[in-house]
C-alpha cells in the first residue's frame, strides 16, 4: 500500500491526498465516477490530470482491493 500512495498521491493538500503533480484531490475523481460521469468528463474539468494517471490509479486500487 505504501508504494500505491507514493506513485499516485504522494502529495497532500491540507491532509487530503491529491493526484501526484496536481492539486486535484483523489476524492474528486471518485465523486465524478460515483455520480456517473465519465473519465473524459473528469479530464475535461481537470486538465492537469492525465488519462494515464486516472487509469493507473484505478488499476492499482483494483489490485489493492480485490
Amino acid at each position: 500500500m505504501e508504494v500505491f500512495f507514493k506513485l499516485f498521491f504522494n502529495t497532500f493538500m491540507g491532509g487530503t491526498p491529491v493526484l501526484t503533480g496536481t492539486r486535484v484531490p483523489v476524492q474528486t475523481l471518485l465523486d465524478y465516477l460515483k455520480a456517473g460521469e465519465s473519465i473524459n468528463d473528469f479530464l475535461d474539468g481537470f486538465p492537469t490530470v492525465t488519462r494515464e494517471q486516472v487509469i493507473a490509479l484505478l488499476s492499482e486500487a483494483q489490485k489493492q482491493l480485490l
